[in-house]
């Protein structure tokens, strides 16, 4: 019985994909999990012989998406690009979660990965991270923060930089990165703290202050914005991921087929020159790999969700 599963899985991967694959996305147009999945669609329609499309599906802090790929049949043709803010924050931001973030899906491979900028409307009288953080705390409560959305890595990693800093800011919750920024470029709201593909096109007109990236190098579209160590908070960096996955149960063929696939995806030039250009870093790793770090991050976003006191029931 098994060998005659085993070969069905085969014959099944083999004639595989013979209709258009639906990339799920959590989160509105814009931003780094739309712009990722947008990179991905193309390529992988040229490798892949089938279209792929992209379907947003925001909504519910990202669950309406995790729930609808969650629930839908573990064939290969329904994917979620899945977002680090909810993978692994939403099962520490929820009591009852409509999905597991181990057991409903299977890793096909991490796509890419991005730093954070931290952003100010030039009505902010700063020049620097330092003066930034003086002001804030000389000004409590009086400067406003977006996020892309209650629980999105926006809104938790300012309440660690909060929290690193000791400054008091007031959070004002979005649906998504495209309405955020909107705002912040408007001065409705002054601090914007996300990744590059919301904020670099801004940064570089001047239309935002760019004080600092949150990784360990410099962003090579915004080559004068110093690294949060060089601007003097080494203790805080911030980094966001995107991977995709399929529906639990869905036969190891299709996915070894769909992990290739991505796998040859990404390592055409011209998607590295297009990730460049969206302020994006492609990051391929398989679904071992994939699998291990988000165990790893589970915990780690439990102990800064706690932190913060933030839930979202």
């Amino acid at each position: 019985m098994a060998i005659g599963i085993g070969m069905a899985g085969i014959v099944f991967a083999q004639a595989f994909p013979d209709r258009p694959i639906t990339l799920v996305v959590p989160n509105p147009p814009g931003g780094l999990v739309d712009t990722s999945a947008r990179l991905l669609s193309e390529p992988l329609t040229r490798v892949i012989g089938q279209p792929v499309i992209v379907d947003n599906k925001p909504g519910a802090s990202g669950n309406t998406a995790y729930q609808y790929v969650a629930k839908a049949k573990p064939d290969g043709y329904t994917l979620l690009i899945s977002y680090s803010g909810y993978h692994v924050g939403n099962p520490s931001l929820f009591d009852k979660l409509p999905w597991d973030p181990i057991k409903d899906f299977s890793p096909i491979a991490l796509l890419t990965v991005s730093t954070n900028v931290i952003a100010v409307h030039p009505s902010v009288p700063v020049n620097n991270l330092k003066e930034f953080i003086a002001y804030a705390k000389a000004n409590p409560g009086k400067l406003n923060y977006a996020s892309q959305g209650n629980g999105s890595v926006s809104h938790i990693g300012t309440e660690i930089f909060k929290q690193t800093t000791g400054v008091d800011m007031v959070h004002v919750p979005y649906k998504g990165s495209g309405p955020a920024i909107q705002d912040v470029l408007a001065g409705q709201v002054q601090v914007f703290i996300s990744t590059p593909p919301s904020l670099m096109q801004h940064v570089q007109s001047g239309k935002l202050k760019g004080l600092a990236v949150t990784g360990k190098y410099r962003h090579p579209g915004m080559p004068n914005v110093p690294t949060t160590a060089e601007a003097g908070l080494p203790s805080f960096q911030l980094e966001s991921w995107v991977a995709l996955y399929a529906p639990a149960g869905t036969p190891a063929p299709v996915v070894a087929k769909l992990t290739n696939s991505v796998k040859q995806s990404l390592a055409l030039p011209e998607i590295k020159e297009r990730a460049d250009a969206a302020g994006v870093e492609l990051r391929y790793l398989g679904p071992t790999q994939t699998d291990a770090l988000v165990k790893k991050e589970l915990p780690f976003w439990n102990k800064a969700i706690k932190a913060s006191n933030i839930t979202l029931d």
